[in-house]
């Protein structure tokens, strides 16, 4: 079996299907747009430098962009070629793409020396360890801030059945986990009706 089997969902997306909007397995823009919107309102991202951990097609970097978010650098990573080349194509403003596993390869996670690292929705094929491991790696390797969401345990009733590939995590531990690195832990799962979704935003300075 792959060590990489996490990527096999968008893999076999992009081979027989290629790199529209579906490869990201978002069930829609809006959702995707939704999510990234409520990242720029838990975080100031204006003159950072962003590192985007799965960033696919680049969405979030255009969504900045769109958005007029005055970012001072974005660097997107993804396992998936095409859909580097696809960012690439782009040409978005400050905005560099990169392929690469940083599950496997954590130093990818570093070397653009970011002070925030977001990661949207790459979380929610992997294993629990896998996720706690990239979660340690880019706490270790941003500066100042890690942004990530993920599909909650914790959804309303009225949540829809979640099929695979993603699965949902479990958010308790998700939230012990960040309260263990640091105090300056803010958690949202508000932004959809049923609750399905949430934001953790984990910060290493702060008032004393």
């Amino acid at each position: 079996m792959a060590k990489d089997r996490y990527l096999e969902p968008y893999r076999q997306w992009a081979k027989h299907h290629g790199t529209g909007f579906e490869v990201t397995l978002w069930a829609n823009p809006a959702a995707q747009s939704l999510r990234f919107e409520v990242f720029c309102q838990m975080c100031a991202l204006a003159g950072k430098r962003i590192l985007d951990a799965g960033c696919s097609r680049g969405d979030f970097a255009a969504y900045l962009v769109e958005n007029n978010i005055q970012f001072s650098q974005y660097i997107g990573i993804d396992g998936l070629d095409d859909v580097i080349t696809y960012g690439q194509q782009r040409d978005l403003p400050r905005c560099g793409f990169i392929c690469g596993d940083f599950l496997r390869n954590s130093q990818l996670l570093r070397d653009n020396h970011p002070q925030v690292i977001c990661i949207s929705g790459t979380l929610n094929t992997m294993s629990d360890q896998q996720v706690i491991r990239v979660l340690n790696a880019a706490w270790d390797a941003a500066s100042e801030s890690l942004l990530f969401n993920f599909l909650s345990n914790l959804a309303g009733p009225a949540a829809p059945t979640q099929t695979k590939p993603a699965r949902r995590l479990h958010t308790l531990r998700l939230l012990k986990w960040a309260a263990t690195k640091t105090g300056r832990v803010t958690y949202r799962q508000d932004y959809f009706n049923a609750g399905h979704d949430a934001t953790i935003l984990m910060t290493k300075h702060g008032p004393k």
